[in-house]
């Protein structure tokens, strides 16, 4: 009996911690392709880092990376309780929705509009003309490079944060929980921060090396950083975890 209870416990983590790593990794996706200023976010003037080439870096960002952290902080709690196997499982069955998201978007952006949508949406709310038909397709369309792009990033970097994270966990073995999440994320999102950006915007889209290499390294700072900043979140899941997995039923 009590046996019986465990496995319906471990199934019913590994469901709702799949369902949060699926439904944080699908929105990125699609509201991946704005690209925001932290600095205007903040109130600051531009960064204006020296970078290479004599350009200077400002401090922008996709705004799907801003959620992207919770996702490889889930993947790595996955991996703690369900092994590189848990983690493959799910990171397949996440990139095919992806796809599957991807071709209904797309089917979306080819079907006509129909008239009254276009009537009634026709001027910005200062009355400026307005095509929201093009804009629609514009902005999923730019979605559909990030998701191509993200496909392949997706499943490389999270192959390789599972086989990180299992083999720092074979050095350590149940200590140093820190090490194992945050040194699997740097290694991982190196991959994911630039190929995503090389794939969907360089490749796919119109933007230049040197705004792939800008980008991209402000993004993987930032993936960084938080994945240090949220170690104790970890630890808190990890606590939490365990004392439902323990925790007899009334």
């Amino acid at each position: 009996m009590q046996s019986n209870q465990n496995s319906q416990k471990r199934t019913q983590l590994y469901l709702f911690l799949s369902a949060i790593f699926l439904t944080n990794a699908l929105v990125a996706e699609f509201a991946g392709v704005k690209i925001f200023s932290l600095e205007k976010l903040l109130g600051l003037m531009p960064a204006q880092l020296p970078f290479f080439g004599g350009q200077k870096l400002d401090l922008n960002l996709s705004v799907g990376v801003v959620i992207w952290p919770i996702v490889f902080l889930v993947s790595d709690l996955i991996n703690e309780y369900f092994g590189r196997n848990g983690v493959r499982k799910i990171s397949f069955i996440t990139a095919g929705m992806i796809a599957w998201s991807f071709l209904i978007v797309l089917a979306g952006t080819a079907v006509p509009p129909a008239d009254f949508w276009l009537d009634l949406n026709q001027t910005d709310p200062t009355g400026n003309p307005f095509d929201i038909n093009y804009a629609y397709t514009s902005i999923f369309r730019a979605g559909m490079g990030i998701i191509i792009g993200s496909l392949a990033a997706f499943l490389v970097s999270q192959l390789i944060d599972a086989y990180a994270f299992h083999y720092l966990k074979a050095l350590t073995g149940s200590k140093k929980l820190w090490l194992r999440a945050t040194g699997s994320t740097v290694i991982s999102q190196l991959i994911d921060s630039f190929v995503i950006l090389f794939i969907a915007f360089y490749l796919l889209g119109n933007w230049s090396m040197q705004q792939v290499l800008q980008v991209g390294l402000v993004q993987y700072t930032y993936k960084v950083t938080l994945a240090i900043l949220l170690t104790p979140l970890i630890y808190l899941a990890h606590w939490g975890i365990d004392w439902y997995l323990t925790k007899k039923a009334d």
